[in-house]
């Protein structure tokens, strides 16, 4: 897949990166995307809903009278979850939502999402950004020069940049990351994929060296 090097002003430089077809060219698997993209949301759950039983709420233990002879109904203490105030049956418990995926699942759902952004042309390669100082005005218009200033877009880069991401931190509907951090989750909820001129030739690395 052939794609065009962009400079920040979103004129063309002259360059071009062919990606390899077995990342973006590779045919979408839906379902390994749905379980990566519900395996990330999980995760984000705090799990921390919590209600207390009988054991747990405050109350005398005391029996509230006699097992006969009231012509009622036999009654335990105070705190029985039947009465206002009583502790919860089967409530919600502390815990984690958290599931395992193996490492080929995961590596194919990232795939797959990548095949889904190049089949809607939703890849844009630019040239490494280089900035000396953060400057969030650096990056809303470099968005406005490559029409993307409508878009959420994740741009991906292949090592980390403190000027850049302190300069997308308070851009709208922009973010940023490493190439070796991105997952399934992140492209998946971006329109745009932004891959620096650097992220991008490491896909081709990483190509060349499993060919030979």
């Amino acid at each position: 897949m052939q794609i065009d090097v962009l400079d920040i002003k979103g004129a063309k430089t002259g360059r071009s990166i062919d990606l390899p077809d077995e990342v973006f060219g590779a045919e979408p698997n839906d379902h390994v995307l749905y379980l990566a993209v519900k395996q990330y949301q999980a995760a984000q759950r705090s799990g921390t809903h919590k209600v207390k039983t009988r054991a747990e709420v405050q109350g005398a233990s005391r029996k509230l009278h006699k097992q006969k002879g009231t012509g009622g109904s036999r009654k335990g203490n105070i705190r029985n979850p039947l009465y206002k105030g009583g502790g919860t049956i089967f409530g919600p418990k502390p815990h984690g939502y958290g599931f395992k995926l193996n490492r080929k699942v995961k590596d194919l759902a990232k795939i797959s999402a990548l095949s889904h952004k190049a089949k809607e042309n939703a890849i844009v390669i630019v040239e490494d950004i280089q900035m000396d100082a953060p400057k969030t005005k650096h990056v809303m218009d470099a968005m406005k020069s490559l029409s993307l200033d409508n878009k959420k877009a994740l741009i991906v880069l292949p090592e980390y940049n403190d000027n850049l991401y302190l300069s997308t931190r308070n851009v709208p509907n922009v973010a940023s990351t490493l190439l070796s951090d991105i997952n399934t989750y992140d492209i998946i909820n971006a329109d745009v994929l932004v891959l620096t001129e650097g992220a991008a030739k490491i896909f081709v690395e990483e190509d060349e060296k499993a060919e030979a």
